[in-house]
């Protein structure tokens, strides 16, 4: 496996290293804005047919990076692909998302509930990394990514997605103990899930907690980031002499930004609603930061997306740590030329600021 990666840039910047520019990928780059995308889509049947099949798996993980000069490759998976593991039965309703046939409804449920056998059940996620890390010939970095403990639990224990997280949330203040068992198993198993990506080729990791905002603060703190920790804690953290930096992401996190940074990661994500200056000024000297631009405005002009990653580069300021990134994943609506102008407009504006 080639092991010397000709555009280290992102790597760099996560361990605010000195670069040339500010690197760039983005959330949900392989994937449904993209023509070529939908065609494999059709080609593979199926969301999950997609996800399980190495060869599509990889193609779709290429595409936006063929297409445009991103800094970073992000395998094209799924956060589901661990409950699924864990037995729950997922399935995609057309036009509705994720659902699972077997929900945690019961106390007798979340008892059951096991880590998988990450080796055998998620041995099609790990094939993919591979192949992908082989085929990117050390072009650019592989990120390899799971769902946090609490965001995964909210599935798990709603049945799919939610607009209130009425039942994930009276299990957890009517029976915390249960709660807390939900999330013990799920970070035991993202944990041995990240390490098997790392294992197989991933050179960065990252964790979505995308419901985390949906919590209090106390419950934030105790039911979310005390497992994202526990999993950072647990991760392998150099392999063959080179660093694996991780990124947390928490959607709705501004409000627990030191905290999140003090949790052992190497960078944290931020979502379009903070201010990435603001957010570097409280936590710079611990962190990177990925982010931020708001994914709406690539709806907008070529000269509009210029105007708004100049906001974003100038918020942040001088010097490295800093990986663009949008504040969520990229909508499905998007033209692809505007992705080519927010990526010409990151790598020529950044140059100044370093």
């Amino acid at each position: 496996m080639n092991f010397k990666v000709k555009n280290d840039t992102f790597l760099r910047a996560l361990l605010r290293q000195p670069t040339d520019y500010t690197p760039l990928w983005m959330m949900r780059q392989a994937g449904r804005f993209l023509p070529e995308y939908r065609a494999t889509r059709r080609k593979a049947g199926s969301f999950m047919g997609l996800c399980k099949n190495t060869d599509l798996a990889t193609e779709v993980t290429l595409q936006p990076v063929e297409r445009f000069p991103l800094d970073a490759a992000i395998l094209f998976s799924d956060i589901l692909t661990v409950p699924d593991a864990m037995g729950l039965g997922l399935y995609f309703a057309d036009g509705e998302g994720p659902k699972f046939e077997r929900p945690l409804q019961t106390e007798a449920d979340i008892k059951a509930l096991h880590v998988p056998d990450v080796g055998k059940d998620l041995k099609y996620v790990t094939d993919a990394v591979a192949q992908i890390r082989k085929t990117l010939d050390g072009r650019i970095p592989l990120i390899g990514f799971s769902g946090s403990p609490w965001t995964l639990s909210c599935y798990m224990v709603e049945g799919g997605s939610s607009d209130d997280y009425a039942k994930v949330k009276t299990l957890l203040y009517k029976e915390p103990k249960l709660m807390h068992h939900v999330l013990d198993v799920t970070a035991q198993a993202v944990t041995a899930y990240l390490n098997a990506q790392i294992e197989a080729g991933a050179q960065a990791v990252m964790i979505f907690d995308s419901w985390g905002g949906a919590l209090s603060h106390a419950a934030f703190h105790e039911f979310s980031l005390a497992y994202t920790q526990r999993i950072i804690a647990g991760l392998i953290k150099e392999k063959e002499g080179v660093r694996i930096p991780s990124i947390v992401f928490t959607k709705g996190g501004g409000l627990w930004i030191e905290s999140i940074a003090d949790s052992g990661c190497d960078a944290v994500g931020l979502d379009w609603t903070m201010d990435i200056g603001v957010a570097r000024q409280k936590v710079g000297h611990k962190v990177a930061l990925q982010g931020n631009l708001d994914p709406a405005v690539l709806f907008a002009t070529p000269e509009v997306i210029r105007n708004e990653v100049e906001k974003v580069l100038s918020s942040y300021g001088y010097g490295s740590g800093h990986v663009f990134n949008l504040g969520h994943g990229i909508s499905q609506h998007t033209d692809p030329e505007n992705v080519a102008a927010l990526v010409q407009a990151v790598h020529e504006l950044s140059k100044k600021y370093h």
